[in-house]
């Protein structure tokens, strides 16, 4: 069986470590700077005090499948704004990729935050296979961020009030 296993910050450093592995494995960070950024009390101060806000708190989650830890995210509700979903991160662990297993940790992932209050869904992505990802899970183009990084969104059909302009 799914499932979604909360992140509590006093657990985190094993979360960094797997997702710095993450980063420099699928070849999201490439330079001496991004990794020294990635590992930096910098990055992980302000994530971690983001994790202890409220009500727009960030959570990471592992995807567990029957016991065992397949995958990770890290996301936003914006409770305080329009319920935007933000997704900084989400992967399966190379061992477990194929199969259609991200899907259907998206799923999971759709159910899980929309339960919690998620409206809809919006990221960026750094490559060509990440954007295919999530063009199958329904994600359509959404123009660039203001750093310039593509941004995708995904929102229920039946909720006008979040229509692309």
């Amino acid at each position: 069986m799914l499932k979604i296993e909360e992140i509590p910050v006093e657990r985190v450093d094993e979360f960094w470590n797997i997702q710095f592995k993450y980063l420099v494995d699928d070849g999201m960070i490439l330079t001496k700077e991004e990794k020294e950024y990635y590992q930096s009390p910098e990055y992980r101060d302000i994530l971690e005090s983001y994790m202890l806000r409220s009500p727009d708190t960030l959570h990471m989650v592992y995807f567990v499948q029957d016991g065992v830890r397949i995958g990770a995210s890290q996301y936003c509700i914006y409770k305080s704004e329009d319920r935007k979903c933000f997704i900084l991160d989400f992967w399966i662990f190379p061992e477990f990729r194929g199969d259609g297993m991200g899907h259907r940790c998206f799923k999971k992932f759709e159910e899980y935050t929309k339960s919690d209050g998620a409206a809809y869904y919006a990221l960026n992505y750094a490559k060509e296979d990440s954007r295919r990802f999530w063009l199958s899970n329904g994600f359509v183009d959404s123009g660039l961020d203001e750093y310039g990084s593509p941004v995708m969104i995904k929102q229920d059909h039946a909720c006008d009030i979040y229509k692309l302009k």
